[in-house]
C-alpha cells in the first residue's frame, strides 16, 4: 500500500488530515485525527494548515503502516486513525 499522488488535505472542520491510499488496485480515503498528530507526531496544538500537512508528511511512513494494518484488520470499516491506533502494545 502506498499514498498516491493525491495531496493530503486538512478537513474542512480542521480536525483531521484526509489522504488517499492505494490498496489492491483500489483507492481508499483515510483520515488521521489532528489529536493523533499532536500526541504522536509533535504537531503543536492550534497549528496552521501548512504545519499540519508538514507534520503529516514527516510521519507518512508510520501513518501508512498503521493505516495498512487497520485496513487489513477491518477492510469494511472507514479508515479513521485516532490517538489509540498509535499506542504501543
Amino acid at each position: 500500500m502506498e499514498v498516491l499522488d493525491h495531496a493530503p488535505a486538512v478537513s474542512p472542520d480542521g480536525r483531521a488530515v484526509v489522504f488517499i491510499l492505494s490498496i489492491r488496485g483500489r483507492e481508499v480515503e483515510g483520515a488521521i485525527a489532528c489529536d493523533a498528530l499532536e500526541q504522536h507526531f509533535w504537531l503543536p496544538r492550534g497549528a496552521d494548515v501548512t504545519r499540519t500537512l508538514k507534520t503529516f508528511e514527516n510521519g507518512r511512513n508510520r501513518i501508512v503502516a498503521v493505516a495498512q494494518r487497520k485496513l487489513l484488520a477491518r477492510p469494511d470499516e472507514p479508515l479513521w486513525l485516532t490517538v489509540n491506533d498509535f499506542l504501543t502494545r
